[in-house]
Protein backbone atom coordinates (compact mmCIF):
# COMPACT_ATOMS: atom_id res chain seq x y z
CA UNK A 1 0.00 0.00 0.00
CA UNK A 2 2.52 2.41 0.69
CA UNK A 3 4.42 1.64 -2.13
CA UNK A 4 1.39 2.90 -4.60
CA UNK A 5 0.68 5.86 -2.37
CA UNK A 6 4.00 7.10 -3.82
CA UNK A 7 3.04 5.79 -7.27
CA UNK A 8 -0.13 7.99 -7.04
CA UNK A 9 2.04 11.09 -5.45
CA UNK A 10 -1.16 12.34 -3.01
CA UNK A 11 0.35 15.37 -2.78
CA UNK A 12 -0.09 16.42 -6.94
CA UNK A 13 -4.10 15.60 -5.91
CA UNK A 14 -4.65 19.43 -5.64
CA UNK A 15 -4.44 19.38 -9.15
CA UNK A 16 -7.80 17.39 -9.69
CA UNK A 17 -9.50 18.73 -6.86
CA UNK A 18 -9.06 22.29 -6.48
CA UNK A 19 -10.70 22.79 -10.10
CA UNK A 20 -13.87 21.19 -9.26
CA UNK A 21 -14.37 23.03 -6.08
CA UNK A 22 -13.67 26.03 -7.71
CA UNK A 23 -16.21 24.98 -10.39
CA UNK A 24 -18.70 24.18 -7.58
CA UNK A 25 -18.59 27.02 -5.89
CA UNK A 26 -18.61 29.42 -8.82
CA UNK A 27 -21.70 27.52 -10.18
CA UNK A 28 -23.54 28.21 -6.31
CA UNK A 29 -24.52 31.58 -7.94
CA UNK A 30 -26.30 30.77 -10.89
CA UNK A 31 -29.83 29.99 -11.02
CA UNK A 32 -29.80 25.93 -11.18
CA UNK A 33 -28.55 24.94 -7.56
CA UNK A 34 -25.41 22.87 -7.21
CA UNK A 35 -26.50 18.98 -7.32
CA UNK A 36 -24.49 17.57 -5.16
CA UNK A 37 -24.08 13.68 -7.15
CA UNK A 38 -23.12 15.81 -9.90
CA UNK A 39 -20.01 17.29 -7.68
CA UNK A 40 -18.94 13.96 -6.28
CA UNK A 41 -18.80 12.19 -9.60
CA UNK A 42 -16.79 15.11 -11.16
CA UNK A 43 -14.31 14.82 -8.28
CA UNK A 44 -14.24 11.23 -8.70
CA UNK A 45 -13.10 11.37 -12.54
CA UNK A 46 -10.80 14.21 -11.95
CA UNK A 47 -8.90 12.51 -9.40
CA UNK A 48 -8.54 9.08 -10.92
CA UNK A 49 -7.86 10.49 -14.45
CA UNK A 50 -4.73 13.04 -12.31
CA UNK A 51 -3.67 9.23 -10.65
CA UNK A 52 -3.73 7.40 -14.01
CA UNK A 53 -1.61 10.52 -15.18
CA UNK A 54 0.88 9.65 -12.63
CA UNK A 55 1.28 6.12 -13.09
CA UNK A 56 2.00 6.56 -16.91
CA UNK A 57 4.44 9.08 -16.19
CA UNK A 58 6.20 6.97 -13.65
CA UNK A 59 6.30 4.05 -16.29
CA UNK A 60 7.33 5.79 -19.35
CA UNK A 61 9.73 8.15 -17.89
CA UNK A 62 11.64 5.38 -16.77
CA UNK A 63 11.35 3.36 -20.00
CA UNK A 64 12.68 6.64 -22.13
CA UNK A 65 15.79 7.12 -19.56
CA UNK A 66 13.97 10.23 -18.41
CA UNK A 67 13.84 8.70 -14.35
CA UNK A 68 17.52 7.60 -13.38
CA UNK A 69 19.24 6.76 -10.32
CA UNK A 70 20.63 10.27 -10.08
CA UNK A 71 16.61 12.26 -10.38
CA UNK A 72 16.60 14.75 -7.54
CA UNK A 73 12.72 14.62 -7.22
CA UNK A 74 10.91 12.48 -4.93
CA UNK A 75 10.88 8.49 -5.68
CA UNK A 76 9.57 6.57 -8.62
CA UNK A 77 8.57 3.30 -8.25
CA UNK A 78 9.28 2.26 -11.02
CA UNK A 79 12.55 3.54 -11.53
CA UNK A 80 13.17 2.67 -7.69
CA UNK A 81 12.36 -1.21 -8.67
CA UNK A 82 9.51 -1.48 -6.21
CA UNK A 83 6.59 -2.56 -9.13
CA UNK A 84 7.38 -3.08 -12.52
CA UNK A 85 6.08 -0.91 -15.40
CA UNK A 86 4.38 -2.91 -16.58
CA UNK A 87 1.96 -3.22 -13.39
CA UNK A 88 2.18 0.02 -12.47
CA UNK A 89 0.43 0.71 -16.32
CA UNK A 90 -1.67 -1.74 -15.31
CA UNK A 91 -3.05 0.44 -12.12
CA UNK A 92 -3.08 3.07 -15.22
CA UNK A 93 -5.33 1.48 -17.32
CA UNK A 94 -7.50 0.58 -14.00
CA UNK A 95 -7.89 4.34 -12.94
CA UNK A 96 -9.02 5.21 -16.66
CA UNK A 97 -11.75 2.82 -16.44
CA UNK A 98 -12.91 4.41 -12.81
CA UNK A 99 -12.94 7.52 -14.45
CA UNK A 100 -15.03 6.99 -16.95
CA UNK A 101 -17.48 5.00 -14.71
CA UNK A 102 -17.60 7.75 -12.50
CA UNK A 103 -18.31 9.89 -15.99
CA UNK A 104 -21.24 7.80 -17.32
CA UNK A 105 -23.92 9.96 -14.93
CA UNK A 106 -22.31 12.81 -16.12
CA UNK A 107 -23.01 12.08 -19.93
CA UNK A 108 -27.07 12.33 -18.64
CA UNK A 109 -26.46 15.76 -17.12
CA UNK A 110 -23.74 17.20 -19.52
CA UNK A 111 -24.64 15.12 -23.30
CA UNK A 112 -21.88 15.57 -25.84
CA UNK A 113 -20.11 18.07 -24.82
CA UNK A 114 -19.11 15.81 -21.65
CA UNK A 115 -18.77 12.94 -23.71
CA UNK A 116 -15.72 14.85 -26.11
CA UNK A 117 -14.21 15.81 -23.02
CA UNK A 118 -14.29 13.02 -21.17
CA UNK A 119 -12.97 11.32 -23.75
CA UNK A 120 -10.04 13.86 -24.68
CA UNK A 121 -9.25 13.75 -20.69
CA UNK A 122 -8.85 10.11 -20.80
CA UNK A 123 -6.92 10.03 -23.98
CA UNK A 124 -4.60 13.09 -23.11
CA UNK A 125 -3.96 11.21 -19.44
CA UNK A 126 -1.56 8.97 -22.05
CA UNK A 127 -0.76 11.47 -24.15
CA UNK A 128 1.17 13.34 -21.80
CA UNK A 129 4.70 11.12 -21.55
CA UNK A 130 3.20 8.04 -24.31
CA UNK A 131 2.32 7.79 -27.48
CA UNK A 132 4.02 8.93 -31.02
CA UNK A 133 3.85 12.56 -29.97
CA UNK A 134 4.15 12.83 -26.00
CA UNK A 135 3.19 16.61 -25.06
CA UNK A 136 5.85 16.56 -22.22
CA UNK A 137 8.45 15.86 -23.98
CA UNK A 138 8.18 18.36 -27.06
CA UNK A 139 7.30 21.56 -24.71
CA UNK A 140 3.48 21.39 -24.17
CA UNK A 141 3.20 20.39 -20.37
CA UNK A 142 2.48 23.94 -19.52
CA UNK A 143 -0.42 24.00 -22.00
CA UNK A 144 -2.12 20.70 -21.44
CA UNK A 145 -1.72 21.79 -18.09
CA UNK A 146 -3.47 25.31 -18.59
CA UNK A 147 -5.93 23.50 -20.81
CA UNK A 148 -6.86 20.15 -18.73
CA UNK A 149 -6.60 21.48 -14.95
CA UNK A 150 -8.19 24.55 -15.63
CA UNK A 151 -10.53 25.92 -18.55
CA UNK A 152 -11.86 22.34 -19.24
CA UNK A 153 -12.04 21.05 -15.46
CA UNK A 154 -12.89 23.85 -13.93
CA UNK A 155 -15.32 25.08 -16.66
CA UNK A 156 -16.46 21.21 -16.84
CA UNK A 157 -17.65 21.42 -13.50
CA UNK A 158 -19.56 24.91 -14.19
CA UNK A 159 -21.08 23.63 -17.83
CA UNK A 160 -22.29 20.48 -15.09
CA UNK A 161 -23.93 22.58 -13.01
CA UNK A 162 -25.49 25.41 -14.45
CA UNK A 163 -25.60 24.27 -18.00
CA UNK A 164 -23.39 27.62 -19.13
CA UNK A 165 -19.82 28.42 -19.85
CA UNK A 166 -19.17 31.91 -18.62
CA UNK A 167 -16.32 34.04 -18.69
CA UNK A 168 -16.48 33.79 -14.78
CA UNK A 169 -15.83 30.00 -15.64
CA UNK A 170 -13.04 31.08 -18.23
CA UNK A 171 -11.37 33.15 -15.18
CA UNK A 172 -11.49 30.86 -12.55
CA UNK A 173 -10.14 28.13 -15.32
CA UNK A 174 -7.08 30.29 -15.95
CA UNK A 175 -6.71 30.69 -12.34
CA UNK A 176 -6.84 26.81 -11.70
CA UNK A 177 -4.71 25.77 -14.40
CA UNK A 178 -1.76 28.70 -13.71
CA UNK A 179 -1.81 27.26 -9.86
CA UNK A 180 -1.37 23.78 -11.44
CA UNK A 181 1.04 24.86 -13.96
CA UNK A 182 3.09 26.05 -11.07
CA UNK A 183 3.98 22.60 -9.38
CA UNK A 184 4.69 21.72 -13.14
CA UNK A 185 7.34 24.20 -13.92
CA UNK A 186 9.02 23.97 -10.92
CA UNK A 187 9.23 19.81 -10.95
CA UNK A 188 10.93 20.98 -14.92
CA UNK A 189 13.07 23.41 -13.26
CA UNK A 190 14.24 21.18 -10.73
CA UNK A 191 14.61 18.16 -13.96
CA UNK A 192 16.25 20.50 -16.15
CA UNK A 193 19.62 18.61 -16.60
CA UNK A 194 18.35 15.32 -16.90
CA UNK A 195 15.85 15.90 -19.25
CA UNK A 196 18.51 17.36 -21.31
CA UNK A 197 20.33 14.13 -21.52
CA UNK A 198 16.94 12.04 -22.20
CA UNK A 199 15.68 14.82 -24.93
CA UNK A 200 12.94 15.40 -22.64
CA UNK A 201 12.67 19.11 -24.61
CA UNK A 202 10.59 20.87 -21.89
CA UNK A 203 10.45 24.62 -22.05
CA UNK A 204 12.81 24.48 -19.11
CA UNK A 205 15.43 22.87 -21.36
CA UNK A 206 14.46 24.85 -24.55
CA UNK A 207 15.06 28.48 -23.40
CA UNK A 208 17.11 27.85 -19.76
CA UNK A 209 16.49 28.00 -16.26
CA UNK A 210 16.06 32.19 -16.08
CA UNK A 211 12.94 31.48 -18.34
CA UNK A 212 11.54 28.89 -16.45
CA UNK A 213 11.79 30.58 -13.15
CA UNK A 214 9.92 33.53 -15.21
CA UNK A 215 7.32 30.91 -16.01
CA UNK A 216 7.18 30.66 -12.42
CA UNK A 217 6.64 34.04 -11.69
CA UNK A 218 3.71 34.34 -13.97
CA UNK A 219 2.03 31.36 -13.12
CA UNK A 220 2.16 32.08 -9.49
CA UNK A 221 0.62 35.85 -10.03
CA UNK A 222 -1.46 35.85 -12.83
CA UNK A 223 -4.26 33.82 -10.43
CA UNK A 224 -4.58 36.95 -8.62
CA UNK A 225 -5.30 39.01 -11.14
CA UNK A 226 -7.65 36.51 -12.61
CA UNK A 227 -9.36 36.33 -9.82
CA UNK A 228 -10.09 40.38 -9.03
CA UNK A 229 -11.56 40.02 -12.92
CA UNK A 230 -13.86 37.75 -12.27
CA UNK A 231 -14.99 39.40 -8.36
CA UNK A 232 -15.39 42.79 -10.96
CA UNK A 233 -17.35 40.73 -13.61
CA UNK A 234 -19.55 39.31 -10.83
CA UNK A 235 -19.78 42.04 -8.50
CA UNK A 236 -19.03 39.77 -5.51
CA UNK A 237 -15.95 40.99 -3.59
CA UNK A 238 -15.92 37.82 -1.68
CA UNK A 239 -14.25 36.03 -5.02
CA UNK A 240 -11.09 38.30 -3.71
CA UNK A 241 -10.44 36.58 -0.66
CA UNK A 242 -8.00 34.00 -2.11
CA UNK A 243 -5.87 37.31 -2.25
CA UNK A 244 -5.11 36.50 1.67
CA UNK A 245 -2.69 33.85 0.10
CA UNK A 246 -0.39 36.29 -1.44
CA UNK A 247 2.01 36.49 0.81
CA UNK A 248 2.80 32.63 0.48
CA UNK A 249 2.70 33.40 -3.44
CA UNK A 250 6.04 35.50 -2.49
CA UNK A 251 7.21 33.51 -0.39
CA UNK A 252 7.37 30.76 -3.06
CA UNK A 253 8.77 32.96 -5.41
CA UNK A 254 11.36 33.65 -2.93
CA UNK A 255 12.33 30.53 -2.65
CA UNK A 256 12.37 29.89 -6.17
CA UNK A 257 14.73 31.86 -7.25
CA UNK A 258 17.21 31.25 -4.12
CA UNK A 259 16.84 27.52 -5.13
CA UNK A 260 18.22 24.62 -7.21
CA UNK A 261 18.14 21.00 -7.59
CA UNK A 262 16.67 19.07 -5.06
CA UNK A 263 16.39 22.23 -2.89
CA UNK A 264 13.30 22.49 -4.96
CA UNK A 265 11.38 20.12 -3.27
CA UNK A 266 10.66 22.35 -0.77
CA UNK A 267 9.21 25.32 -3.65
CA UNK A 268 6.52 21.92 -4.72
CA UNK A 269 5.57 21.91 -1.52
CA UNK A 270 4.81 25.39 -1.21
CA UNK A 271 3.14 25.18 -4.47
CA UNK A 272 0.78 22.60 -3.26
CA UNK A 273 0.10 24.37 -0.63
CA UNK A 274 -0.73 27.74 -2.24
CA UNK A 275 -3.09 25.80 -4.53
CA UNK A 276 -5.14 24.31 -1.24
CA UNK A 277 -5.08 28.10 0.10
CA UNK A 278 -6.53 29.47 -3.00
CA UNK A 279 -8.34 26.88 -4.07
CA UNK A 280 -10.24 26.40 -0.37
CA UNK A 281 -10.67 30.72 0.04
CA UNK A 282 -12.54 31.25 -3.26
CA UNK A 283 -15.01 28.24 -2.00
CA UNK A 284 -15.44 30.60 1.56
CA UNK A 285 -14.84 33.70 -0.56
CA UNK A 286 -18.09 32.61 -2.76
CA UNK A 287 -20.38 32.35 0.34
CA UNK A 288 -19.27 35.67 1.15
Amino acid sequence: MRTWLLAIRPKTLSAAIVPVLMGSALAAHEPAAISWWVFWCALGSSVLIQVATNLINDAIDFKKGADTGERLGPIRVTQAGLVSAEAVMRGAWACLIGAALFGVPLLYRGGWPILIVGLASIAMAYAYTGGPFPLAYHGLGELFVLLFFGFIAVGGTFYLHSQQYTRSAVLAGFAAGSLAAVLLVINNLRDVEGDRRSNKRTLAVRFGERFARFEIVFFVLAPFAAIVLLAALRDRWGFTLPVVALPLALLLLVRAFRSKGAELNRCLALGGALQWAFGLLFVVGSMI
